[in-house]
């Protein structure tokens, strides 16, 4: 997944969630203001509205933690392949950190 997709999917679960938020919202509200099956009406769909938003979210997490795995796993590989280079791009991350920290 190149990095416009993944940008583009963030946005578009941003959006799903706010508005399935913003419908719980409006529902719950038309809730309080009604009474008797309306107002039950209302407040199973605002549920049912929150239940959807939540399985969307475990979802992404699942999604996002499997990615991080995936990096995990293939930065592990390079580095057990690749050791000296490892070992090089960590000394030059770490002087430049350094050098970084020290100018402040």
């Amino acid at each position: 997944m190149n990095a416009k997709s993944s940008e583009g999917a963030k946005e578009n679960l941003i959006d799903s969630v706010k508005s399935s938020l913003n419908d719980a919202e409006n529902l719950l509200r038309e809730a309080a203001a009604s009474t008797g099956d309306k107002a039950a009406e209302l407040r199973d769909r605002a549920m049912a509205t929150l239940k959807r938003s939540r399985e969307t979210l475990y979802e992404v997490q699942d999604a996002v933690v499997e990615r991080g795995r995936k990096a995990a796993r293939a930065t592990d590989e390079y580095v057990h392949d690749n050791p000296w280079q490892a070992i090089g791009i960590a000394g030059v991350t770490g002087l430049l950190l350094g050098l970084l920290i020290s100018r402040r």
